[in-house]
């Protein structure tokens, strides 16, 4: 079998740690390059990670005529450059999330893929694990009755590390567009359609650049139906989500980012009790890399379509407006 030969534009943690691992794991794909500002940085990720090749420039990365596809882990604001540039190399690309810096940016993106007739995903790696799935099957199935609302948060700890890009607002940081995106996206996917409106509340903080260090938001949905949502970089750990419904509610403990020795299980509560519903043990990074795969090597369908991503943008900018200006803001 063919197999889709990936570069690595970036040495982020997300790559070396999860994004690298899960392609050399799929069954469509292998991680044949990487590239780095430097190329003693490149050099030294190939070593530990057994790369074959190493790059000192994205440049030189992009003109690899061996390489199929491209992971670009670079912060948000490089997100759109590296994207088109790929794009114009011929390179298929899959691009961390958040897209972009807005949905103007991330429709460019996916018009010059289009144009560059390459495939584009945008890199939300919980939507490939079976378990969202059963979870839609078990709302499909009508067991917890009407969807009444969705519940979901994602926060973590991280504001010691002054220098840390997340926390350069005009390189899209803030907790909005680093974990926001992830209840956004998943309240999205499972209700299958898309927010009227967003208000959001944030602490704005003066130590890290003014970014959004914790963001709390309400998006409406039809038929009186709401995400109420939570992400922090300055809080206690969790990634919880909940759907509640008139007949039963499911609990998902580890929503967006498992980690080891955690369960990917997901539980279902109604009138009958409580049951736990077991999924299969799998790496969710290794699903998104070989749906990638299929789709370049077969003509698969992405389960994702890049147009997603600029939705999901048009909902993240309503929410930084909401935040940013005090005010409900309705999404066109």
């Amino acid at each position: 079998m063919k197999k889709i030969r990936w570069g690595i534009i970036g040495s982020a943690g997300i790559a070396k740690r999860s994004v690298i691992p899960g392609i050399q794991q799929s069954e469509t794909g292998e991680v044949v390059a990487i590239a780095s500002r430097t190329l003693e940085k490149a050099q030294q990720t190939a070593k530990e990670l057994s790369i074959p090749k190493a790059y000192g420039s994205y440049e030189d990365l992009l003109a690899d005529p061996s390489i199929d596809s491209v992971y670009i882990p670079l912060p948000n604001h490089l997100h759109k450059e590296w994207t088109i540039r790929a794009a114009k190399a011929g390179k298929h690309v899959l691009c961390e999330k958040p897209l972009a810096l807005n949905a103007v940016e991330a429709q460019e993106m996916v018009q010059a893929c289009e144009e560059a007739n390459v495939v584009f995903a945008e890199a939300f790696m919980y939507r490939y694990h079976p378990r969202y799935k059963m979870i839609k099957e078990v709302i499909d199935s009508g067991e917890i009755g009407e969807i009444r609302g969705i519940y979901a948060n994602f926060t973590f700890n991280n504001a010691g590390d002054s220098s840390n890009v997340r926390y350069k607002k005009e390189w899209g940081g803030g907790s909005l567009y680093d974990v926001g995106v992830y209840p956004i996206s998943a309240a999205r996917m499972l209700l299958g359609e898309e927010p009227q409106a967003a208000t959001a509340h944030a602490l704005f903080s003066e130590q890290h650049g003014d970014v959004d260090m914790m963001a709390s938001g309400i998006l409406e949905f039809n038929h009186g139906v709401a995400l109420t949502f939570d992400c922090g970089m300055w809080a206690a750990g969790r990634n919880v989500l909940e759907v509640l419904g008139t007949e039963g509610r499911i609990e998902v403990p580890s929503a967006f980012v498992v980690e080891l020795n955690e369960k990917d299980n997901f539980y279902v509560s109604t009138r009958e009790g409580k049951r736990e519903v077991e999924v299969p043990k799998v790496n969710q990074y290794a699903l998104q890399a070989d749906a990638i795969g299929r789709r370049i090597l077969s003509g698969e369908p992405l389960p994702f379509p890049p147009q997603d991503a600029v939705l999901n943008m048009k909902v993240l900018d309503a929410c930084l407006t909401s935040a940013r200006e005090h005010r409900r803001v309705v999404i066109e």
